[in-house]
């Protein structure tokens, strides 16, 4: 069980990583990449993972991928495109598919490098003893 803090931490870094996402495709679209029009574009998205991050928060292990990883993903695609679509903005199929693929990448390939890290430092801490 993690403590509060590191779980703050890798929300933010979650946080961060819906940026970068958001940044990355207004650059591939050269838009503008000004703060307030990345993070518009980023919003509906940092809803949804806000709100999944707290219904996932009773496993209380957010370095892993299963169950918390996938759901946390899978409903911050869902439901940030919901959103998306609902404050009148588009969700053509092929940006479906490149939110679900490049949010699946960085927030569930989080989870596993965490959980890899996390797994390597128990051996080392084994190690010593």
């Amino acid at each position: 069980m993690q403590n509060r803090l590191t779980w703050i931490a890798l929300f933010i870094i979650d946080l961060l990583l819906v940026v970068i996402f958001a940044a990355l495709g207004r650059r591939s679209h050269a838009e503008g990449l000004d703060a307030a029009g990345i993070l518009g574009t980023a919003a509906p998205f940092l809803i949804a993972l806000a709100i999944f991050s707290c219904i996932t928060v009773v496993w209380r292990e957010s370095i892993r991928i299963w169950p918390h990883g996938i759901v946390v993903w899978i409903g911050t695609v869902a439901l940030g495109l919901i959103i998306r679509v609902l404050t009148g903005d588009t969700a053509a199929t092929p940006f479906i598919v490149v939110a679900a693929l490049v949010l699946g990448i960085f927030l569930v390939g989080r989870r596993a490098i965490g959980s890899l890290l996390a797994r390597r430092k128990v051996r080392a801490d084994g190690a010593v003893n």
